[in-house]
């Protein structure tokens, strides 16, 4: 049987936490920010470059998963409006 793209699911899972073992995509740092794209699929990144490609992922998001508060520092959120 051939499926047809029209019967695929795409509702979005609710995100997991992320851990120690998640990884950004840019450099492989600790991941605090995780993007759930419109498109499908996701990106991990770690402070720095979240907020170097802040203003992008706003605009391709659509979902922002930022755990930036566990670095306890004043770390500025990247997903803020």
């Amino acid at each position: 049987m051939i499926r047809d793209e029209a019967e695929v699911n795409t509702a979005v899972a609710p995100s997991t936490p992320l851990t120690a073992v998640d990884r950004c995509d840019r450099c492989g740092a600790q991941a605090y920010l995780r993007v759930e794209l419109q498109s499908g699929g996701e990106l991990l990144f770690c402070a720095h470059h979240a907020r170097e490609h802040g203003d992008k992922l706003k605009e391709i998001a659509a979902n922002v998963v930022d755990e930036t508060h566990k670095l306890g520092g004043s770390t500025p959120s990247p997903a803020a409006d």
